[in-house]
């Protein structure tokens, strides 16, 4: 009888053992899908912009700064001349945001149905004229622009920089203190008509021009050395205004709609104001 009881004892200890063990195993096994569940990286996904060239600076900033709040999430920019853009994005370039240097080419893409809604003025960005820091041309004022051998460079009419240019020309022209043929001499002048306002500013720092129109925010502290601005009278002179929105062609809305959401936001201004931009709020045109 007494060996009959300690082999009963010895299975039921033989049968804790095994459940003890089953029970670590579960364990081990649950730790290993959590710790695996837990270091499996973030989907990677990927948020296209196009935005104009003149945005370059503040929206790569922004852009890190989204990465870093979105894991998984990698912002890649097409930085260009709006009118690039618009006319990729018409002939079926996929993007999530555009995001424009005037309200014209986000017209254009608006009439095309590329746009999942309404744009929004984000910025806005005053003109001025940059001369090489040598000033080789001896340019003193806005009426030096007019004179005979003096190497203009200027945006396209289809880019934005260079309309606004030709519009700040036409003001200047009306205005007592120059001629009414001051915009037609200095057009003149114009050797070289770029598709972006950072090759003007390009050509201009390399000195392969004398003097060029471009916005402020395009004066950064890496090219500021090497040239000198020029500012518009109040009566000639524009503002951009930059305008942005989410693509129907987006694959990525939530992600789309968080670039906007930062971009409009008290951290996004301070980032393009810090950039050299105006604040959305700002009347000025």
């Amino acid at each position: 009888m007494a060996s009959k009881k300690v082999w009963r004892r010895g299975r039921r200890d033989t049968f804790l053992q095994l459940g003890w063990a089953a029970v670590c195993l579960w364990a081990a096994a649950g730790g290993v899908i959590a710790w695996a569940h837990a270091a499996s990286p973030a989907k990677t996904r990927t948020l296209q912009v196009f935005a104009a060239a003149s945005l370059m600076d503040a929206f790569t900033e922004l852009g890190h700064k989204l990465e870093a709040r979105e894991p998984g999430l990698r912002v890649r920019f097409n930085f260009s001349g709006s009118q690039q853009l618009a006319i990729q994005l018409e002939q079926g370039a996929t993007a999530d945001v555009f995001a424009s240097a005037d309200e014209r080419w986000m017209s254009y893409a608006a009439e095309r149905g590329l746009l999942e809604d309404s744009s929004r003025v984000f910025a806005r960005n005053p003109l001025v004229v940059i001369l090489p820091r040598t000033n080789p041309a001896r340019i003193q004022e806005l009426q030096d622009l007019a004179r005979p051998g003096v190497k203009l460079v200027i945006g396209a009419d289809a880019v934005p920089v260079g309309r606004y240019s030709r519009m700040a020309l036409q003001s200047l022209a009306r205005d007592r203190s120059y001629s009414g043929d001051y915009a037609t001499r200095v057009l003149k002048n114009v050797v070289s008509e770029e598709e972006n306002v950072k090759s003007v500013v390009g050509k201009v720092q390399l000195g392969e021009a004398d003097a060029g129109f471009a916005y402020r925010s395009d004066v950064t502290p890496a090219v500021s050395r090497f040239l000198r601005v020029l500012t518009l009278p109040e009566g000639a002179q524009i503002v951009a205004s930059y305008p942005i929105a989410a693509l129907r062609s987006s694959t990525d809305p939530a992600a789309a709609q968080a670039f906007l959401d930062l971009v409009l936001s008290s951290e996004g201004q301070q980032v393009l104001q810090r950039r050299g931009l105006l604040p959305a709020t700002d009347s000025k045109r």
